[in-house]
């Protein structure tokens, strides 16, 4: 058998000992603080989330309302498992912000001793190693409800350095976590900002001027069928099996593609000009174009960026002159909403293009139009940005992961 490896690939300097390999059961801690659970005393309840995603509230209730009435408490600090979910990622550290809650007996409570930290144990949960020890050790015939088995795990063994590193490693990835937390505050804080003001910059039901319009636009916004200042245009597929008609140059989408897209810039498959041809597929012209899925999903929407043509899933919409893409673009979520209100179907809901074409929307002369798209199109960028930092750090986490532990 192949020695353990006993060091990581990445150190901070001045760590050269060997890590050391001893029994799960030998180096953890587990406590038990049973509470007794009295009617007329509030408790907050606590669940760990699946995914590494932390420990959240699950709201405040009377002792009375809790059936079971084997509950322990839980401190700031402490490392918690869910026998129930723990290979679905349920674990973690109990925040300051939940000390004393409760858990029921479903769950493992840890503390940090003289070998492993807390943090650290939550960090080593982390690992792939880890992960698959978890797996090893659960049991049943149903992924969504395999159990934990506390014992099984006991028997195997944990890999981990002094307490001095320890410590080092794990205020690295605190700090680490902080950023990320930064992140995904400021991302979610854009994603709020946007909601609210793509309510007040396009005007409510029943009325044909925003709450809020940039300065030097007073005149009233006019009620346009879809078909006015589009043409509505769908798709088609080729026969997929004849490959003369794919492995082409032309770009062409399927209703899948469009999840989470601004532009639409390059398909995953591409048809030839014969399979065009062969096909009810047309051309859609770049820039013009706001692809929209009228099934699979109603209502996802990405401005083409190079002439491509679609499938029968979309009824896209080939913009006439005086109404912007990104405006329209920007109208997505409204225009979805629309298209499900009169969608029909019996096995999945679709919208044709004459029905899409009878939607009536208010719109702006173009100049406001343009105004509007360019606010947005700037928070659509930020949000961008940070989404884009996010998935980095968490990239860059994971790699770190993978390198500063055995």
């Amino acid at each position: 058998m192949p020695e353990t490896k006993t060091t990581p690939e990445l150190r901070f300097a001045g760590y050269t000992d060997a890590w050391e390999q001893r029994k799960v059961g030998d180096v953890i801690t587990e406590v038990s603080r049973p509470i007794e659970m009295q009617d007329d005393q509030k408790y907050q309840l606590v669940t760990v989330k699946r995914r590494n995603e932390g420990i959240v509230s699950r709201g405040f209730y009377y002792g009375r309302d809790i059936l079971v009435k084997n509950y322990y408490e839980v401190h700031s600090g402490d490392y918690l498992i869910s026998k129930r979910q723990l290979v679905h990622g349920a674990n973690g550290q109990v925040p300051e912000s939940l000390d004393k809650s409760i858990v029921s007996n479903e769950y493992m409570i840890c503390i940090g001793n003289e070998n492993l930290t807390a943090e650290f144990l939550t960090l080593l949960s982390k690992t792939q190693k880890l992960k698959r020890d978890f797996f090893l050790s659960s049991y049943g015939v149903d992924i969504e409800k395999l159990v934990f088995d506390v014992n099984d795990w006991k028997k195997r063994s944990l890999i981990f350095p002094n307490k001095n590193e320890q410590k080092k490693i794990s205020d690295f990835f605190i700090a680490l976590d902080t950023l990320i937390t930064l992140h995904q505050r400021k991302y979610e804080r854009l994603k709020t900002v946007k909601a609210s003001m793509l309510k007040k910059m396009f005007p409510h039901n029943g009325s044909n001027v925003p709450e809020i319009r940039f300065a030097g636009f007073t005149d009233p916004w006019e009620q346009r069928k879809l078909s006015d200042l589009a043409e509505i245009i769908g798709g088609g597929t080729p026969d997929t099996n004849n490959p003369a008609y794919w492995d082409g140059e032309i770009d062409w989408y399927a209703p899948a593609e469009m999840e989470g897209q601004r532009y639409a810039k390059g398909s995953v498959r591409k048809i030839t000009e014969l399979g065009l041809q062969k096909s009810s597929a047309k051309i859609l012209p770049a820039h013009k174009t706001v692809l929209f899925t009228s099934r699979a999903g109603i209502g996802k929407v990405a401005i083409l960026q190079r002439p491509a043509a679609t499938n029968q899933g979309f009824q896209s919409l080939v913009l006439k002159d005086g109404t912007d893409s990104y405006f329209i673009y920007s109208m997505g979520e409204k225009i979805k909403d629309m298209a499900e209100g009169v969608a029909s179907g019996s096995t999945f809901l679709e919208i044709s293009g004459k029905m899409l074409g009878n939607l009536e929307i208010m719109v702006p002369n173009l100049k406001e139009q343009e105004s509007i798209a360019t606010f947005f199109r700037g928070i659509d960028d930020l949000i961008t940005l940070h989404q884009s930092k996010l998935e980095k750090l968490k990239q860059i986490k994971q790699s770190f992961l993978e390198k500063m532990f055995v």
